[in-house]
């Protein structure tokens, strides 16, 4: 769900494969960095980590350390459903 829901997140806030959409929370949080570091967005900022993930996904990496943490936490709780 994780490796699905994320990435669907992140494009629903308006980080895109197109960019960010003008009007969402990613263009107001690109507003509020860019005012912040002088007119330009940082590389590796939240907002350049989020606008990445929003035009090609997560990575390899992203995904594997993902299902390594989640998987097992997938597993206790699954194992106290009744």
């Amino acid at each position: 769900v994780a490796l699905v829901g994320i990435p669907v997140g992140i494009w629903a806030l308006g980080f895109t494969a197109a960019g960010i959409t003008a009007g969402s929370v990613a263009a107001k949080m690109m507003s509020v960095a860019a005012v912040a570091n002088g007119g330009g967005v940082a590389a590796g900022s939240t907002v350049a980590v989020l606008q990445s993930v929003g035009a090609t996904g997560l990575s390899l990496g992203a995904k594997i350390g993902l299902t390594s943490a989640l998987g097992p936490l997938g597993a206790v709780v699954g194992a106290k459903l009744p």
